[in-house]
């Protein structure tokens, strides 16, 4: 049994062997061209400061429906209207109680979403949208 035992371990170490042996030549190789090239720069730069939001995060102009909406904003982020919908949906209990994924609307989603009197819960972004003009 200690044979068969030795055989699969020295197999292992023969696999495992080039690849130590291939680290070791990397770790060297890294060594001696660190030393010889120059300190490398950022190959990326930005041309917005890193705490500006960006997607849907950003305020983008809004329709005027939606800006009075939501409080009479003139440019509101995707992310802050969605929120308040759904502050609004949450507050006047809005969604069927037996399908959850269905928003009943009333008089102020009506006026947003088309005229529709129910949307279903990923609707409600596809309907946003087009109260978010394209900038160019």
């Amino acid at each position: 049994m200690s044979f068969a035992a030795s055989r699969v371990f020295k197999a292992c170490r023969a696999l495992l062997a080039p690849a130590k042996s291939a680290t070791a030549s990397k770790t060297t190789a890294t060594k001696t061209s660190a030393a010889s090239s120059k300190p490398k720069t950022k190959a990326k730069t930005t041309s917005t400061t890193p705490g500006a939001p960006r997607g849907i995060l950003k305020p983008n102009p809004v329709s005027p429906v939606l800006g009075d909406f939501l409080g009479g904003v003139p440019e509101s982020s995707r992310a802050d209207a969605v929120k308040k919908i759904w502050a609004h949906i949450k507050l006047h209990n809005l969604q069927n109680p037996t399908n959850k994924k269905e928003i009943i609307c009333d008089a102020k989603l009506k006026v947003l979403f088309d005229g529709r009197d129910k949307v279903g819960f990923l609707d409600i972004g596809k309907l946003l949208s087009a109260h978010f003009p394209k900038t160019s």
